[in-house]
């Protein structure tokens, strides 16, 4: 199976910006039209798009609405959305725009059985985001700390039809760093659900690292930062997704 690459559209206040370790405050904007951004990815060659309410992810309500309305409208890729969806409700209104899936954060820690019937009224449709933080499951937009562990919330998802967990490392976020690839595929191990790796992904060695025997599970990753600041070149990464290029060497980081 092909890894899908997710380029990632991070929306404050209408902007394309991207977060340093998820700090609000240190946000840079580098489109304030992200429905440009939107069509721009699909001219590159990318096959979904990952967009989050970062607003909403706070205010526990859609705060982006229009942007992400204007996103729809102009891509014909698939796009995910997650950031402050914490109802059935919600859910259904997102995706009767057109929506392809909605990622679940905070709700599933708060209250895991809303996910559970949301698989079940909506199939294929709904992720998991799983944000953590020195181990452990962050919420409200990473403002929060819970005490639950990642492999023991993912869990609680086994068989009820959850179509992804995206995994982000906040403490890699933003920063460059290079994808927790030991945490990332630990957790693709201990369930069957699809992991999407999320955070730090720095350069076409994490993208190679992808391609990697142990990272077979893996459905994917989502680039930001390293996409937009020119370090990771969009031909490049899909064609080596793609098996059009060789592999080139990689050092887990």
């Amino acid at each position: 199976m092909s890894k899908i690459l997710f380029p990632a559209i991070d929306l404050k206040q209408g902007q394309c910006v991207r977060l340093k370790l998820g700090d609000m405050a240190s946000a840079t904007v580098y489109n304030d039209d992200p429905a440009a951004q939107a069509k721009l990815f699909e001219d590159q060659g990318f096959a979904w798009l990952h967009v989050v309410d970062l607003d909403g992810a706070f205010a526990g309500e859609s705060r982006n609405g229009e942007a992400v309305d204007a996103i729809l409208n102009a891509t014909k890729n698939p796009v995910q959305l997650g950031g402050g969806i914490r109802s059935l409700k919600q859910i259904e209104a997102w995706l009767e725009k057109g929506l392809a899936r909605v990622i679940l954060g905070t709700v599933a820690v708060r209250d895991p059985m809303l996910v559970i019937e949301a698989c079940r009224a909506f199939p294929g449709k709904v992720a998991v985001g799983i944000d953590a933080k020195g181990g452990t499951v962050a919420v409200e937009g990473w403002a929060e700390a819970s005490t639950l562990g990642v492999i023991e919330l993912a869990r609680k998802f086994e068989g009820a039809g959850v179509s992804a967990i995206i995994y982000t490392d906040i403490d890699r976020d933003g920063v460059l760093a290079g994808i927790n690839w030991q945490s990332t595929i630990e957790l693709a191990d201990a369930v069957s659900i699809p992991v999407i790796a999320s955070g730090g992904l720095a350069s076409l060695a994490d993208v190679a690292r992808l391609t990697m025997p142990d990272a077979a599970r893996l459905e994917g990753a989502i680039t930001g930062r390293a996409l937009y600041d020119g370090r990771l070149d969009a031909r490049e990464a899909l064609g080596l997704l793609s098996g059009a290029m060789r592999q080139p060497l990689w050092s887990a980081a």
